[in-house]
């Protein structure tokens, strides 16, 4: 309701790039606080304040499409899969979980609006969303030190998730799931081609082990500079190439993250030096002789939110089937050849 007011006021508003207001509701003792990019098809509410309403309620005014909460929402991560799963037709409930950073914040999805919630009040309100919406299905992309709280809270509430979240202890969290009556998809590399292209890797190193002892390994790999660390796509397909014969080391891996340096050498496109992924693995035989080249460059988030929302699908289809297997990841979904 508050949130309602919020859009009508922002029609009115001179064209600056930013925005500040605070508009106040009386009847509703509510008040909100934003800084609003006009040229952004999201906006963030920094800070609300509901007097009387301890807990916004879940209301079921769409009921079309398969209903999914993205938790995390407020990241980049997240805000692609939403207009991902938009475009292909899913409903998102107007709740979220995020961290407390996140408290308060309200992700503006044009004809809907998703509040995000806290720690404090998550039991409660995911457990109010799944009353409301039975066939929910949640989608995490919240942070590696969440992982396992918030699987252990899904298999509480047994609401089936998909994890996209990297991170955390894994073995725990299919534990977790393993002891639970849940659905799961865990995968922390959701790009159904770069999936692929690791499956082809595995399946090469299984068949043809030492196929290539002697050789010399280059890794070279570009992100964006807030990552840090080695992603795990390389560290799979490097596991891939210890089973070949190869012998290298993790801290031998070449992180670019200075942004000169990944358009000029690298050759990443300015506008996606704040989301890509280009890796370059390089075999060179002991003489020098023979080289081979595996490389894979994905531009922006698209890749990961659509396979996200084909994660989405497969698992429902699951659910709906009752399905003996309970966790599956995106081998399964790209096995099961109904991708869109």
């Amino acid at each position: 309701m508050a949130v309602a007011f919020v859009k009508a006021q922002l029609l009115n508003y001179p064209t600056h790039v930013y925005q500040r207001f605070q508009p106040k509701i009386g009847a509703l003792g509510s008040s909100l606080s934003c800084e609003v990019s006009k040229n952004r098809r999201h906006f963030i509410v920094m800070s609300a304040t509901t007097v009387g309403f301890p807990h916004t309620p879940v209301h079921a005014s769409d009921k079309s499409g398969i209903p999914i909460m993205v938790n995390g929402c407020t990241g980049k991560m997240g805000k692609a899969v939403l207009d991902a799963a938009i475009s292909a037709g899913l409903n998102p409930v107007p709740v979220a979980l995020g961290g407390p950073e996140d408290s308060g914040k309200i992700v503006d999805l044009g004809d809907k609006y998703v509040e995000v919630h806290g720690s404090d009040d998550r039991e409660f309100i995911l457990s109010s969303a799944i009353k409301e919406y039975p066939d929910l299905i949640v989608v995490d992309y919240t942070v590696p030190a969440a992982v396992n709280d918030n699987a252990a809270l899904y298999c509480k509430l047994g609401v089936p998730f998909v994890m996209g979240t990297t991170g955390g202890d894994r073995d725990l969290l299919y534990k977790t799931v393993d002891e639970s009556t849940n659905y799961a998809l865990i995968s922390p590399q959701m790009g159904k081609q770069v999936v692929a292209f690791l499956a082809t890797m595995e399946t090469m190193s299984q068949q043809f082990p030492g196929a290539f002892s002697g050789y010399n390994l280059q890794v070279m790999e570009s992100h964006q500079a807030s990552k840090l660390d080695i992603s795990g796509t390389a560290k799979a397909v490097i596991s891939c190439f210890h089973k070949l014969g190869v012998s290298f080391n993790l801290n031998q891996v070449q992180l670019v993250r200075d942004s000169k340096e990944q358009v000029e050498k690298v050759g990443v496109p300015e506008e996606h030096l704040f989301g890509h992924a280009f890796h370059t693995y390089r075999l060179i035989s002991p003489d020098g002789t023979v080289s081979f080249e595996f490389q894979h460059n994905v531009c922006g988030r698209s890749i990961y939110a659509e396979g996200t929302v084909d994660a989405i699908l497969f698992l429902a289809k699951k659910i709906k089937s009752k399905a003996d297997k309970r966790i599956y990841d995106m081998i399964d979904v790209l096995r099961e050849g109904n991708m869109r």
